[in-house]
């Protein structure tokens, strides 16, 4: 049991861009260190395998822990998960860190599951919940006045064009998927050149 263990905790796994740097940075790593963002659970597990006693995983997504059984449970009590968000992690910890890691933003393994609404490249439901509650996507481009869903587009997309695209938006719903809205978005803006962003990046990323 213990070897099987071992080999699940083994596994191959995710290894996050700015792990190496994270772990040269803080060297030597031990003490209780807590993953804000578990994901793939990339860095909990480089943490772990560099010399922290124990990690704490928190992730708003419960999926992503479903995907961790097939290797979380091989370092044992040394790896606790808990669903939450970050700004919480006070108190879903309930114990002095040694260090905190956050990766913020969406992550490419989010943006690869269509189901999930956040690419504009695949058709999916226009959800875009980092977890089960909440406003989806839709809820949010289908009740929204021009004004509101212009000033989203701008202030978090930096999108030039936002209240053309309010606009059509208004005109066009209401919208049930990802590329119903990436076409409205299409129709407001030019053709991209070549090496060009598409369209829908800035308004996807608002």
């Amino acid at each position: 049991m213990a070897a099987a263990s071992a080999r699940t905790a083994d596994a191959p796994a995710h290894i996050p861009v700015l792990l190496r740097p994270l772990l040269e940075a803080v060297a030597p790593v031990s003490g209780l260190w807590l993953d804000g963002t578990f994901g793939a659970g990339g860095y909990a597990r480089g943490l772990l395998a560099a010399g922290a006693d124990r990690v704490i995983g928190i992730d708003r997504d419960p999926s992503v822990f479903a995907m961790a059984e097939s290797w979380a449970a091989g370092y044992g009590d040394r790896l606790r998960l808990i669903e939450g968000t970050f700004s919480e992690m006070d108190r879903l910890a309930g114990e002095p860190l040694d260090g905190v890691v956050l990766d913020l933003g969406v992550s490419s393994m989010q943006i690869d599951q269509p189901e999930r609404g956040f690419s504009f490249q695949k058709e999916g439901p226009l959800d875009m919940r980092m977890g089960a509650e909440g406003m989806t996507a839709a809820d949010l481009v289908n009740t929204a006045g021009e004004t509101e869903l212009a000033d989203i587009l701008f202030h978090y997309g930096e999108e030039r064009a936002s209240r053309r695209i309010a606009r059509a938006i208004i005109a066009a719903r209401p919208f049930t998927t990802t590329l119903e809205l990436v076409s409205v978005i299409e129709r407001c803006l030019p053709r991209p050149k070549p090496g060009q962003s598409h369209p829908a990046t800035r308004s996807f990323q608002a």
